[in-house]
């Protein structure tokens, strides 16, 4: 499982696997319960490889996010995205220090949490993003 094959949808909650595509769409499988279901070509569907994060410098992908809190958990799920803001906060600032506090929402922090602890509950231990152009050594 990669971060390319895992798809947020606009709308549903929860993550879903990529399977497969089909005659209007294409196949998903929930990472909350593992139904399969048809997503139509029309939905508004992200790929989580192409997701980033506000910093106070460049922009950081989300995979990078995930690693650091991975590493700051160390490899058990971070606290639950139902926490009082203030809390959200202080953890995604001691995981992500320079994130940009003015252009990145609470609601942001939540989904980034909440998406965290699925994958991590899913058995996702590796958040790395497929190499644009392969090394020609």
């Amino acid at each position: 499982m990669e971060l390319k094959d895992i798809l947020a949808i606009s709308g549903q909650p929860g993550l879903f696997l990529y399977i497969a595509h089909s005659r209007n769409g294409f196949i998903v499988e929930s990472l909350l319960d593992g139904r399969r279901s048809n997503v139509p070509a029309s939905a508004k569907v992200s790929a989580l490889s192409e997701i980033s994060m506000y910093t106070e410098g460049e922009d950081i992908p989300l995979a990078e996010v995930f690693t650091k809190m991975y590493a700051y958990t160390e490899g058990k799920a971070a606290l639950s995205h139902k926490e009082a803001d203030s809390k959200l906060k202080e953890f995604f600032g001691a995981v992500v220090t320079d994130y940009d506090r003015e252009r990145v929402r609470v609601s942001d922090i939540k989904k980034a949490i909440s998406w965290f602890n699925l994958l991590v509950g899913a058995g996702m231990t590796e958040f790395t993003l497929p190499d644009e152009e392969p090394s020609e050594e």
